[in-house]
């Protein structure tokens, strides 16, 4: 067992590097030793609560100060890291984790895996070839609801699941009144144009709602069907940011051999818009998450509705900190959600769904298997 464990952050793009700083600075196991952040392709143009230039602020704050890089490749060269949180825009993952693979740093990567399959199969092929760990972050696998509900589908709860329904939503990661894990801030009041200059609202930096939040409905249903996806029909739109190329609404419909699943994502709503952002149905039963309580309804209709509490998570592995040290040191399987191969299939899912709103048409689910030779 290590006493400490080195760790790094390339990335302040995505504003759960916040959290994630916090619950790792919270491990007595963890040193921080340096963080650098990627060259943005359009510069913002304001600096404040959850843009990046705040976040590297803030995150020096929380850990208690760090070195700072401008280059994460000369920091990789000077520096050793047992692990690197990645929070940089999707499309720079694949070249972030390709770099800390060749470094032998392990890595983990705030959801989704990247901006693409392809992208995917690129980061799992290096990681497995340069024998490190690369793991993929979902705020939600640290919510007992949702560990809960696959809990009650192994059971036989609900019987055989026949649809997965997700709708997440908000005003964008930059909206108004927006507020994020780690931080007590509220988001600024920021102009359109300047909401514009930051990679979520811009298509070439793997922005918009799909990738953003569709992932999560992706994920649920890979998860809670367990079968490899078939085929997607996926459509994106640009509502209300005209400022932006990025899609602020989106929504996939999902094949799977003997189920479905839909899934939506909103940077232009107030609320989720239903009392529940996840319901699974089954051929015996619905189970349905309350967003506002560690709760689940069970619903087997005629008035039989039973609420369900949910048991903590294990204290010794309920942050990513704990499971990813914990994993390190045991050669434990991580959590499902956290696997690299299962996130692959997750990828083959957003990537489907996104070509699909591109083309139109409903496309396949390409297969997630690959091999290193």
């Amino acid at each position: 067992m290590k006493i400490k464990y080195r760790l790094g952050i390339i990335g302040f793009a995505h504003m759960h590097i916040n959290h994630l700083a916090e619950v790792f600075t919270n491990h007595s196991q963890v040193k921080w030793v340096a963080c650098a952040d990627t060259i943005p392709t359009c510069q913002e143009l304001c600096k404040a609560p959850y843009t990046r230039a705040w976040n590297v602020d803030h995150v020096q704050e929380v850990t208690g100060g760090m070195t700072v890089y401008n280059d994460y490749h000369e920091m990789l060269k000077r520096q050793h890291f047992d692990i690197i949180l990645v929070a940089t825009e999707n499309a720079q993952h694949v070249d972030v984790v390709e770099a800390c693979a060749a470094s032998g740093a392990n890595v983990c990567i705030e959801k989704p895996m990247a901006a693409s399959l392809s992208e995917a199969l690129r980061m799992a092929r290096v990681s497995q070839a340069a024998g490190v760990h690369l793991l993929v972050n979902w705020p939600t696998t640290w919510r007992a609801k949702t560990r809960k509900i696959k809990d009650l589908i192994d059971k036989g709860a609900i019987g055989r699941v026949l649809e997965v329904k997700f709708r997440g939503g908000h005003t964008g990661p930059l909206g108004p009144h927006n507020m994020h894990p780690g931080v007590a801030e509220e988001t600024a009041m920021m102009s359109g144009v300047e909401r514009g200059a930051t990679w979520w609202h811009q298509v070439n930096t793997g922005g918009g709602a799909m990738l953003d939040y569709c992932c999560y409905g992706a994920m649920y249903s890979q998860w809670y069907i367990g079968d490899q996806a078939t085929a997607a029909l996926g459509i994106k739109a640009n509502l209300d940011s005209p400022w932006g190329d990025a899609e602020d609404n989106a929504a996939m419909l999902v094949r799977f051999p003997s189920a479905l699943a839909l899934m939506e994502g909103s940077w232009t709503t107030w609320h989720h818009g239903v009392s529940t952002g996840l319901i699974v149905f089954g051929t015996q039963g619905t189970l349905a998450m309350d967003t506002d309580s560690d709760k689940i309804r069970l619903e087997r209709g005629h008035g039989d509705t039973t609420i369900i509490d949910c048991e903590s998570i294990p204290v010794e592995r309920d942050s990513l900190a704990k499971e990813y040290i914990y994993h390190l040191e045991t050669s434990q399987p991580v959590h499902p959600t956290l696997d690299m191969l299962f996130n692959l299939k997750v990828m083959a899912i957003l990537d489907a769904g996104t070509r699909s709103a591109d083309s139109g048409k409903m496309e396949l689910v390409n297969s997630e298997v690959w091999q290193i030779c």
